[in-house]
């Protein structure tokens, strides 16, 4: 593969679709894998709030895939994110979520191509061609006259299903459309990932993550055009960010320990959450909660999100490990859990006909759902009881997101809770995050911006805690 000319210096391009599920994880994984494998320094961004997506990045390009979102993110905040991310980087993409003129907003003001504009960033057009032929050539017609504000880079056909079908399609977009084709992707099914409630299996879950990764990386290589894609992505002026705040706001510079639940069961983190901890001074021990026998010497724990129910007999053999989180939370240690976390800390879990003991500082049963209980953006309020306040405000209104399968049942329910759920579910449709001793857990996953440093307000009442016992 022909590297792009040192004297452009680095380049980007937006990957979106015309549609949610119409391949683009797939094609994103594959193009920032075999750029990557030719020997470039590739950043992976994310739209949105996900998890699992940013997983498989990180594993295919070897650095972390960090989410750009309107929601919890101001326009300021998307803006440093991606330009302190990209320092060290020859090509920057951006995977984008659905469709590219798809949002909240009626007038797309959070949209990919909100996104796309304001990055400066043009738009590889993911199509999925499947069923339709001609036809391709007034949907192309639409996205390329819906709004004068965005680039096209080209488009990537997708799930074509032979030469007779991929010759129509290119007729036809040649006929009546000024985008150019940068690749024509077979019909493949042996290369779709397992989707599970919320999208895509997670990475830290498959065993086989390095080699499906090569696979969509020699499938890309194969059926796109790598050097005209970056042809027509646009080189990127060096970064700024000599002016951007940090939201660093500590009371002590006492250094602390905080165990990370990081395994096959529980992953979702944001990694610019975890680097803003170290930033304000913590160490993060990482352990597993599937294999240690024991809890690392810490301060606090933080146990994200994931999927604990599909590690349920693993997680109950455990049972040295269940025992040391209990005796962590019944001696008032601080303790944060999010979603997967939250149901770890509850007295079981049933899932598929099975049920499994957990860890029991919850006095609340688990039940998986077909259907989704929470799923989308949330937002909280957090009562003047909060844990974390120790005397600060912080008490206004945040915003979060929520992806969850399962409801809660028992006494664990009729207790405080820590905040009133203005939008989205929560527990309970009204109230989120249980509180045990100095543990607190809910189903909404926090994002660390200015409008919410939660990062900080933990560690601080994490310090507060430990200077209180000194």
């Amino acid at each position: 593969m022909r590297l792009p000319n040192q004297s452009t210096g680095q380049r980007g391009f937006y990957i979106s679709a015309t549609k949610k599920s119409s391949g683009k994880t797939v094609i994103s994984l594959g193009l920032g894998a075999a750029l990557t494998q030719s020997g470039l320094a590739v950043q992976p961004y994310k739209k949105g709030p996900d998890y699992i997506d940013p997983m498989w990045h990180h594993a295919a390009t070897g650095r972390p895939c960090y989410n750009l979102d309107y929601f919890t993110q101001s326009h300021a905040e998307i803006r440093h994110c991606f330009d302190r991310n990209r320092i060290s980087s020859d090509v920057v993409y951006v995977e984008g979520n659905k469709g590219l003129f798809d949002g909240l907003d009626t007038f797309g003001s959070d949209s990919n191509a909100a996104l796309a504009e304001q990055l400066g960033l043009p738009v590889v057009l993911i199509v999925n061609a499947q069923g339709i032929t001609r036809g391709i050539a007034p949907l192309l017609s639409g996205y390329e006259n819906f709004s004068e504000s965005i680039d096209f880079a080209g488009i990537i056909l997708n799930e074509v299903a032979g030469p007779r079908h991929q010759a129509k399609l290119l007729a036809a977009v040649k006929e009546y459309s000024n985008l150019q084709v940068l690749g024509v992707v077979p019909r493949l099914s042996k290369l779709h990932l397992e989707e599970r409630h919320l999208g895509l299996i997670p990475q830290n879950e498959v065993q086989f993550s390095a080699g499906y990764i090569n696979q969509v990386s020699k499938l890309v290589k194969e059926h796109v055009d790598i050097e005209r894609l970056l042809d027509c992505s646009v080189p990127l002026e060096k970064p700024d960010i000599s002016t951007a705040q940090a939201v660093l706001n500590v009371d002590s510079e006492t250094s602390i320990k905080i165990g990370i639940a990081r395994d096959r069961a529980f992953g979702f983190y944001y990694p610019d959450d975890l680097q803003a901890m170290q930033s304000l001074g913590a160490e993060l021990v990482y352990f597993d909660t599937l294999q240690d026998e024991s809890l690392p010497i810490v301060d606090a724990l933080f146990i994200g999100g994931g999927f604990p129910e599909t590690q349920l007999e693993a997680l109950e053999k455990n049972t040295g490990m269940r025992a040391q989180i209990r005796a962590f939370v019944e001696a008032g240690k601080p303790v944060y859990a999010e979603c997967g976390g939250l149901m770890y800390l509850c007295k079981n879990i049933s899932y598929q006909g099975k049920t499994a003991d957990t860890v029991g500082v919850i006095d609340a049963h688990v039940e998986m759902t077909e259907k989704p209980i929470g799923r989308g953006y949330a937002k909280i309020q957090a009562y003047q009881s909060h844990l974390w306040g120790i005397g600060r405000e912080i008490h206004q209104q945040k915003c979060c997101h929520e992806f969850h399968y399962s409801t809660l049942e028992g006494p664990a329910l009729d207790a405080g809770m820590a905040y009133e759920v203005t939008r989205g579910y929560g527990v309970n449709g009204q109230t989120d995050g249980i509180v045990v001793n100095n543990a607190l857990a809910s189903y909404c996953h926090q994002r660390h911006t200015e409008n919410n440093p939660w990062a900080a307000e933990f560690i601080n009442y994490i310090l507060s805690l430990k200077e209180n016992s000194t």
